[in-house]
């Protein structure tokens, strides 16, 4: 299914393996992105200026200035033309699932058929954030180098998941900071083919999110969150997601993963916690 360009969803690490530092500080990664079912939205209309709205449930805090994602990639898409841009925001901010890249990548896409011009070259594109080529793209795939290399993966099968995140941000520049290790293994060379979410699950566990250690020095309350993912009956395997402090568990089924966020929501009504599907 064509991806609808103006969603922008939710992104998920499912492994993330760091592997190495360049001279000049930028990490190098290795990892399994998929995308949730879930996420926010941007719309564009035609305007003289260039102007940014924020709405939507996680609206608090956003900058609606030229700090926004939103507003970086409608200048480097077109310089000088102008839209009224509304974001609706229903994802956390700072939180590892690469909701800004995620809006950027849907504001390319959105303002690329208001303004009949085409998407940025791919090095405009890696400028504006690590995350933002994989969201362009906006399907499952391995993410290498810094971001840029792109290789897509074989199909996988609708995954249900929980989200999960306790309402903390979690700087990315501190996370990598507080890596100890820069180069760690990658993941195997060739990624199989999974044909249920337990196979996937199974696979996974050999893998890694290389940031999760000291995501978890930094916010304690991210080990509470994995806890609490895993001890929910059916869950196959949890995990931070990016940098954190957004964790996700896999289950089986639809029915399963539902029940497990409602359980979690009840029991912690502070936390963001949603029910979705990967793939």
């Amino acid at each position: 299914m064509p991806l609808d360009p103006g969603f922008a969803p939710a992104k998920i690490n499912l492994s993330l393996h760091v592997t190495g530092q360049r001279p000049d500080g930028y990490h190098l990664l290795d990892s399994l992105v998929v995308f949730a079912d879930l996420g926010d939205r941007v719309t564009a209309r035609a305007a003289p200026g260039l102007s940014l709205a924020v709405t939507g449930p996680m609206a608090a805090g956003v900058p609606v200035d030229g700090s926004n994602l939103v507003l970086k990639a409608a200048m480097a898409l077109g310089a000088g033309q102008g839209a009224s841009v509304t974001l609706e925001k229903y994802l956390p901010a700072a939180a590892g699932i690469g909701g800004g890249s995620s809006d950027a990548a849907a504001a390319l896409r959105v303002l690329s058929d208001l303004w009949n011009c085409p998407m940025p070259d791919p090095a405009a594109v890696l400028a504006l954030g690590a995350d933002v080529p994989v969201c362009v793209q906006g399907t499952a795939c391995r993410m290498r180098g810094l971001g840029e290399v792109l290789e897509p993966v074989a199909a996988l099968p609708p995954v249900p998941a929980v989200l999960v995140n306790p309402r903390v941000e979690v700087p990315t520049p501190s996370v990598f900071k507080a890596l100890v290790r820069k180069d760690n293994a990658p993941m195997p060379q060739e990624i199989p083919a999974f044909d249920s979410p337990v196979a996937l699950a199974e696979w996974l566990q050999g893998q890694r999110n290389d940031l999760e250690p000291p995501a978890r020095a930094l916010e304690p309350v991210i080990g509470e969150v994995l806890a609490q993912l895993s001890a929910a009956p059916g869950a196959l395997l949890a995990r931070m997601s990016g940098s954190g402090a957004t964790c996700f568990a896999l289950h089986e089924s639809d029915e399963s993963a539902a029940q497990a966020a409602s359980a979690l929501a009840a029991l912690q009504p502070g936390w963001w916690v949603q029910p979705c599907r990967l793939g």
